[in-house]
């Protein structure tokens, strides 16, 4: 038996990345997937290539409305959700000093509300399918500060936060909640501003991450092997936050 036979899954920012490597993973191994991400061309693309059990929906996370048409989406098409992986993000730069209230806001919008917003929405269904888990994507700037990134912590520490008072609140009802933190992966997000030396020199394993990297854990928090671990910090980083005194790469 595949290790998410048959189980029912939102894959948030899913159009590239780490969100499109988390989608085909689930496919492959026996998942139906609602990939949704504001990338609609890509978004679509992607989940044609991926057969009957993928479907796409334009999605901006930031908005209640509009998960609230993904999740009825996801319950007439595939039945009740199973999985949620909240995976959209972006990555802003700058100091405390430089970052405005607006840019601010945005990312808190992105990175944050719209993981409150895509748990609270799955919660009711979730119950009724008799649990479930929820993977939320932080990074190690939810675990340590790196350089120039504040409203990004800012942000990832939070998601962090709100990992763990869902896991206590819904643990009750079989829900699962976890965190995972990425180190220094190779996709988009990282273009033109990290080079894969610079994170290589970043790593203990001396290589960037790859989002199969990611994949593979998110898998097992999806999958029922995991089924005792809720309200944690998974971190995929290379090693990264054990030896951030080496430097972070991003002066």
């Amino acid at each position: 038996m595949k290790r998410v036979e048959g189980k029912v899954a939102i894959v948030t920012g899913a159009a590239q990345g780490m969100g499109a490597a988390f989608a085909s993973r689930f496919i492959e191994e026996g998942a139906k997937v609602v990939l949704t991400d504001i990338a609609e061309q890509k978004g679509q693309n992607l989940a044609d290539s991926l057969g009957a059990n993928a479907v796409f929906i334009k999605h901006d996370v930031s908005s209640e409305k509009d998960w609230n048409k993904v999740v009825e989406h996801a319950r007439s098409t595939f039945g009740d959700i199973d999985v949620l992986v909240n995976c959209a993000g972006i990555l802003s730069l700058g100091s405390l000093e430089t970052v405005d209230e607006a840019e601010f806001r945005r990312v808190m919008d992105i990175n944050l509300v719209s993981v409150f917003l895509g748990m609270k929405a799955v919660f009711a269904s979730m119950r009724a399918a008799g649990g479930g888990s929820i993977i939320n994507i932080s990074s190690i700037s939810g675990l340590v500060a790196v350089p120039s990134s504040s409203s990004y912590t800012a942000s990832k520490f939070a998601v962090r936060g709100l990992t763990k008072a869902a896991a206590v609140d819904y643990g009750q009802y079989g829900i699962r909640v976890n965190s995972v933190h990425p180190g220094y992966i190779d996709t988009a997000m990282l273009e033109g501003i990290l080079s894969e030396q610079e994170a290589s020199e970043n790593s203990l394993l001396h290589r960037m991450g790859k989002p199969d990297d990611i994949a593979n854990m998110v898998l097992f928090l999806a999958s029922d092997e995991s089924s005792f671990a809720t309200g944690s910090e998974f971190v995929v980083d290379g090693g990264f936050s054990s030896s951030r005194g080496a430097g972070t790469g991003t002066d």
